[in-house]
């Protein structure tokens, strides 16, 4: 994994969905490597508080807010607390992600409204809330997707269309937003060590094996140094897959 030599996203705050494992983790200890404080947004809250004591060791500040996106009162708590909380937001990571798997004969419609208030609601209700702060700030924003946004499967039609979806927000957001000065970066991963993935490879009877997959830590170094990127470019889209195919 490439290291930045310099803090180059000192004095930035960053919140971050999802950021209590996997992905959103390594994000977060690799924004406060290189020098961002972060606001760290999941279910769990004894996660979120060991990634803020990481944070915390690299000599940044790291916030916890324990609350589920996917719901209606959740979003709108987190909503209030960051605008109540924080003066300035200059990154938004968009990470926090729902998966369930069947056939579309069987697939019951409660997976279907979890994975779109997950995936997509949340996402945009957020984007859309702290859009005035990222304005200010020209701030950016992430979306941490999947390879999924562009090819959809048997037996996944309802997180790939999430997906899909979450990339035509991000696409149309970033034509709208551009002029402000705001950057919008989409990641499409590929197999992903993660809690996910372990789930994923178990309801499929296969072997987990993270060794093989794609590393949250790879992930961080590539979004944040898109994110260090001098302000005569954006990265708009990378993806990212394991170099090993399992």
């Amino acid at each position: 994994m490439a290291v930045l030599e310099v803090r180059s996203l000192e004095g930035q705050t960053a919140v971050i969905t999802g950021g209590g494992s996997g992905v959103g983790a390594a994000v977060a200890v690799e924004l406060a490597r290189a020098g961002a404080s972060v606001y760290l947004i999941g279910r769990r809250l004894e996660k979120l508080q060991l990634v803020a004591a990481k944070v915390h060791q690299l000599g940044a500040e790291a916030a916890c807010c324990s609350v589920d996106i996917s719901s209606s009162s959740g979003l709108l708590e987190i909503m209030q607390r960051i605008k109540a909380d924080m003066k300035d937001v200059d990154i938004l990571v968009q990470n926090a992600a729902m998966y369930a798997a069947n056939a579309i004969e069987d697939a019951d419609l409660s997976d279907f409204d979890k994975q779109y208030q997950t995936n997509m609601r949340a996402p945009y209700a957020l984007m859309q809330a702290l859009l005035p702060m990222l304005k200010v700030r020209s701030g950016q924003v992430v979306f941490i997707n999947s390879s999924s946004a562009f090819t959809a499967k048997p037996m996944t039609a309802q997180y790939d269309s999430t997906k899909h979806a979450l990339k035509a927000i991000a696409d149309s957001f970033r034509g709208e937003i551009n002029k402000y000065g705001v950057r919008v970066l989409s990641v499409y991963l590929g197999r992903t060590a993660s809690e996910m993935q372990e789930r994923i490879h178990r309801s499929e009877g296969r072997p987990y094996q993270p060794e093989l997959l794609l590393q949250p830590e790879d992930v961080a170094s590539v979004v944040v140094n898109a994110l260090s990127l001098t302000r005569t470019a954006e990265v708009t889209d990378i993806s990212i897959r394991p170099m090993f195919k399992s």
